[in-house]
């Protein structure tokens, strides 16, 4: 795994060149192992590259790497798990190969078949070639999102980077906050791509490549989420069961190539546990698995994934993290998030990264298994409160709307229901689509208002609908729930997340975590291969009984006990709440105090300290909008000031 940075511009060439290596640096920790730098004055390009070595140890695998005749550079980040197939066809068409790295079969695809490689390549993948022969770059992402891409463009100069760190490092890059990022990122927890922090900056969508020729960027979708349809002799559980277990140990298998060591993270629960399985039956020596716990009752699986290890034969490493441990890791956080994100569980992430990389260079995870296998309960619920209203004649039906739609929100919080002081909004919603964004969301339109003083946040429902929507280029939500009209549900809900949520909110957090300390996180679940066939399988057997992840269930149950893993689930999340009130009480006050609101200006201070004061009191569980705050106020501490 590695990181990639370059530039084309008409002018401030100079300067660009000389930003370069600095760019570079700031990709250190995404490549500790070697680094690589090509410049072209005459077209005012320039290429940089960090090495995590993986594949092919030696000298041949550096990067930017270039064609004999030079007229085609490369520089690329990730695995392709097919890349030896791809070289026999190449070889047979007439290539010749000097190096056996992967970058060498992508810089050779593309001369032999142009856009249309990409096509043929399984993995994950972000790379940049530039095309001396058509004066133009060609950007690539993989399907579903794993390695991150941004790019700039502004007035003729042209910049892409693995992360905006290094973005960051050219001299001319304008650190202008988009104003409508920081409602978003409030929504959220998250920026939702194509947008990110700053304006004219961008992340290249999932399934996208980019092509910068001359002064114009466009960009185009290569492979898109396949529809849901019934598979071949749907209803046969036991033939769909057995063709799960092979596409699922074929995607494991063709991750286990590599020159480095490798290992799986493992937290007890389902997805984790079945990744780890089906690599320890494919490994000839056990396999190396690590996992993290908390002493806090509710957080820990630290004990269910020891169990696991136990039964699989696993060489096993777990670490309990305490609220001191947290407290060295989160400083760390604007560091590894270079734009602000709010998901909590970043900090165990990050801490069980740092944990494998004592020991191996690369590992497997489970991630992907909830949003193909309708594993969280939102999509239960959601379900459930709506086949229940269908149920209902439809006089009652419309009659309870009209209720719903006029309630005052003072009775709907008197009432001590989940999600109280969001219900009234929800309900007042006939959208489907806005009705799935609000139960999703952290914050609501009056938290918003209450909250932020910019002039934006005073929004009607069809300005918060124009927001999220097409007119400001955030489009995926409503795309998805436009293609899944007449879906079932569960598939309905699943698709929207696997556009939005899984690489926006979960491959990011993953990505950022792990390489922040040179670790190559491959994740199985996620093969395109994988989801093109669980997009078949019926949701009768994805959600049984009061149970997601049904058919995951029975598969696992060829390689561990039921009792190891049949349990609520638990997310991997942090105590947060009780540390904010102890441990953490220090920090919380320091970045969120009166004074520091004051000078940003950005959110109103008494708002701020009406919810420390509730929470502290423990008259309510502000812990996720407070994380929120905090995550923004030191990002910008670490970025803007």
């Amino acid at each position: 795994m590695c990181g990639i940075v370059g530039f084309k511009s008409n002018h401030h060439v100079s300067r660009l060149q000389e930003s370069l290596p600095r760019a570079i640096t700031r990709l250190a920790h995404r490549g500790p192992d070697d680094s690589g730098l090509f410049l072209d004055p005459e077209n005012g390009v320039g290429l940089g590259h960090r090495r995590l070595s993986v594949i092919d140890l030696s000298e041949a695998g550096q990067q930017p790497m270039a064609t004999e005749d030079g007229r085609i550079q490369i520089v690329y980040n990730g695995e392709i798990y097919n890349f030896k197939e791809i070289r026999e066809t190449l070889a047979g068409l007439g290539h010749g190969f000097w190096t056996q790295t992967d970058t060498e079969v992508i810089l050779r695809a593309y001369v032999q078949w142009g856009e249309a490689c990409l096509s043929r390549f399984v993995g994950m993948f972000a790379f940049a070639l530039w095309d001396q022969r058509l004066g133009r770059f060609f950007l690539a992402r993989d399907r579903i999102g794993v390695k991150p891409l941004y790019y700039h463009y502004k007035a003729g100069t042209f910049l892409f980077a693995s992360e905006l760190k290094s973005l960051m490092a050219f001299e001319d890059f304008p650190r202008d906050i988009d104003p409508e990022a920081v409602p978003l990122f409030l929504h959220y927890q998250y920026i939702p791509a194509p947008r990110t922090v700053f304006r004219h900056t961008f992340k290249l969508l999932p399934g996208h490549f980019l092509v910068y020729e001359g002064d114009g960027l466009k960009t185009q979708e290569y492979w898109t989420l396949p529809r849901v349809e019934p598979a071949n002799g749907e209803g046969n559980e036991a033939v769909l069961l057995d063709r799960l277990e092979r596409i699922l140990g074929d995607a494991v298998s063709s991750r286990l190539v590599s020159d480095v060591p490798l290992g799986a993270l493992l937290s007890g629960g389902i997805d984790s546990s079945l990744v780890a399985a089906l690599m320890q039956k494919a490994s000839a020596k056990p396999v190396r698995t690590f996992s993290i716990g908390f002493r806090e009752p509710g957080y820990d699986e630290a004990p269910w994934a020891a169990r696991v290890a136990a039964h699989l034969g696993t060489d096993h490493t777990s670490f309990y993290v305490t609220a001191k441990d947290a407290l060295k890791t989160i400083p760390r956080l604007p560091e590894i998030y270079d734009e602000p994100f709010a998901d909590a569980s970043a900090v165990p992430t990050s801490l069980v990264s740092e944990l494998a990389r004592t020991r191996v260079t690369v590992a497997l995870s489970g991630d992907g298994g909830d949003e193909q296998f309708a594993g969280y309960i939102r999509y239960w619920s959601t379900r459930s409160m709506a086949t229940a209203f269908q149920r209902l004649p439809k006089p009652v039906r419309s009659a309870l709307s009209g209720i719903l739609k006029e309630m005052p929100v003072s009775w709907v919080e008197a009432c001590y229901l989940p999600w109280r002081d969001r219900l009234p909004q929800r309900f007042r919603v006939a959208n489907f689509a806005e009705k799935w964004q609000k139960l999703t969301h952290l914050m609501t339109p009056g938290d918003l208002e209450a909250l932020y003083r910019m002039t934006i946040c005073l929004w009607s429902e069809s300005e918060i609908r124009k927001l999220m929507g097409r007119d400001v280029g955030v489009t995926r939500y409503e795309d998805a729930f436009q293609e899944t009209r007449g879906w079932p549900i569960l598939s309905r809900l699943m698709r929207v997340d696997q556009r939005t949520y899984l690489p926006d909110a979960m491959l990011t957090k993953v990505d950022r975590a792990s390489m922040a300390f040179g670790l190559e996180v491959r994740v199985p679940l996620l093969d395109h291969r994988v989801l093109e066939f669980t997009a078949r399988i019926p949701d009768s057997l994805k959600y049984r009984r009061g149970k997601g992840k049904y058919l995951l269930r029975r598969l696992l149950a060829r390689y561990v006990p039921k009792p190891l893993f049949e349990r609520p689930k638990m997310g991997f999340g942090m105590p947060i709440d009780g540390w904010f009130r102890g441990e953490m009480k220090g920090l919380l006050l320091d970045y969120l105090s009166a004074e520091r609101l004051k000078k940003e200006g950005l959110f109103h201070p008494e708002t701020v300290e009406q919810k420390i004061r509730a929470h502290l009191g423990l008259k309510a569980n502000h812990q996720y909008r407070l994380w929120a705050l905090l995550m923004w106020e030191m990002w910008r501490e670490r970025w803007l000031t």
